[in-house]
């Protein structure tokens, strides 16, 4: 095929990601988007114009080499395609699956300006996906250097941490408080966006290659002090996420059928409850859910319960129940990707703009019945940058609803703190640490992702694992001395 001039790679348009039917979908936790053909991948990598100054290169949180993974693989060399992605990044399918690319690598795509931008996500997912099946690049390990680190916390950053300390020689040791590796991409990310394959996939073959140990159920905080880990381990790195859920201080609160967004999907993706009856494990929703927010997290919600309600209507030969997100402002403010809130409202997922709850009502067993709101209205911007929503006086009104799950963000879990003399935290309830080096204010800990930042994207928490990795690299080997 010619070598096209970028006024003809402009020309073509963005290739469209093959999903699952909305109407089946709903009623399956299977996998939504399916991937792109060998075909069409190369056919979306032709659109990539190559730029001598990348952005979307700059947009990216780890960095990934875009223009060469991609010219790799309309080149048909799947294996540098992968090689040329490892550099940077060692999870890409999940990160091609979950990484909000419209605001990172592909809302700096220079060919966004004129046109759509090319699907980096699709690709990367793309690559990832082969070399799970393929295996062409395997982790290389260099000579061991004698040095121990901890990583506390399975999770993206400690994931991203661990990976590139073991390629650097180190002897690696995650200690995970679950059972199993992963954090929130086993516990909070719904199988139909990222299945658990995937996440085992990537996890186990680097852990593999590289020898990393993982002790799963120790609560650090608990099973050990960070000061008991000091003294076996020459650097420690928490990456514990924010797994401490928030609630509105609103009467109701404590009535039966009221719980986080971060229970309500352990429950359905940890415990399995999507495949009640095989696993003994079942959600009791009701049948009508209320989502309170409107991030990422509480269109994650908002779609299980809509499958969960399918599914139980299925079991007995009814009519599905309403799944409701429950959101103070309009849909223009709306947090969550683009890509999630279509597919929820194609789900058939309910959303109530401009609605806040102010009261939660129970019956006489102390269950909830319905949720008490009012209408807002826009007013002036506040400081986030959006226009702070205002009550409307004398709009309240009830909405009959059996269960209500809150979605307001979560804050790091204060165990890790305990006993942890010299490691300060803001009152916020995030860990003092330094942007760069991800060093806080205890000797010899690095901290990074969620457990410093509050909930954000998966990339930016592996992006903080791999800066952190950096600087403990340099400290071991004496490059970089504690200030």
């Amino acid at each position: 095929m010619a070598e096209l001039i970028p006024a003809e790679r402009i020309k073509i348009k963005r290739h469209e990601m093959p999903n699952q039917d909305e109407h089946l979908r709903s009623c399956n936790f299977e996998e939504v988007a399916l991937g792109y053909s060998p075909e069409t991948a190369v056919a979306e990598a032709e659109r990539c114009l190559q730029c001598k100054d990348p952005k979307c290169v700059k947009g990216c949180p780890v960095g990934v080499l875009i223009p060469q993974f991609i010219k790799a693989l309309r080149e048909g060399d799947m294996a540098k395609a992968v090689e040329w992605m490892k550099v940077k990044n060692n999870l890409p399918a999940i990160c091609g699956r979950v990484c909000p690319q419209e605001s990172q690598c592909e809302g700096n795509c220079i060919l966004g300006k004129k046109g759509e931008p090319v699907a980096i996500g699709r690709l990367e997912r793309f690559v990832g996906d082969y070399e799970l099946s393929h295996r062409t690049c395997p982790l290389t390990k260099a000579p061991r250097t004698g040095k121990k680190i901890a990583v506390v916390g399975s999770g993206p950053a400690g994931l991203a941490c661990a990976v590139d300390l073991g390629r650097e020689g180190h002897a690696v040791t995650i200690f995970e408080s679950l059972h199993g590796p992963g954090g929130v991409l086993i516990y909070g990310i719904p199988e139909f966006r990222l299945p658990k394959s995937v996440v085992s996939g990537e996890v186990n073959y680097a852990v593999e290659c590289l020898g990393i140990e993982i002790k799963t159920d120790h609560v650090i905080g608990r099973s050990f002090t960070l000061d008991e880990l000091l003294n076996d381990f020459d650097a420690v790195f928490l990456g514990t996420g924010a797994g401490l859920p928030s609630f509105m201080r609103i009467p109701g609160i404590n009535l039966n059928g009221v719980m986080s967004a971060n229970e309500f999907l352990t429950r359905v993706n940890l415990m399995k409850a999507y495949q009640f009856p095989n696993y003994d494990t079942p959600v009791k929703l009701g049948r009508k859910v209320a989502v309170i927010g409107a991030g990422n997290v509480a269109m994650d919600a908002a779609r299980c319960s809509r499958r969960l309600l399918s599914l139980e209507a299925r079991r007995s030969d009814g009519t599905p129940g309403e799944a409701h997100i429950v959101y103070r402002r309009s849909k223009d403010e709306v947090p969550a990707r683009a890509e999630e809130v279509q597919h929820a409202a194609e789900e058939g997922v309910i959303f109530n703009f401009l609605t806040n709850p102010i009261e939660i009502l129970g019956d006489d067993k102390r269950t909830v019945r319905a949720l008490r709101c009012v209408r807002m209205e826009l007013g002036e911007p506040d400081s986030s940058g959006r226009r702070k929503p205002v009550e409307i006086k004398g709009s309240e009104f009830d909405m009959e609803i059996d269960t209500v799950i809150m979605a307001l963000g979560t804050s790091p879990n204060p165990v890790v703190f305990v006993d942890a003399d010299g490691l300060e935290r803001t009152k916020y309830g995030t860990a003092v640490a330094d942007n760069e080096t991800g060093r806080t204010m205890k000797k010899q800990v690095w901290a990074g992702g969620d457990v410093v930042t509050g909930a954000a994207t998966v990339i930016s928490a592996m992006g903080a694992g791999k800066r952190a990795a950096a600087d403990i690299h340099k400290f071991l080997r004496g490059d970089a001395a504690w200030e």
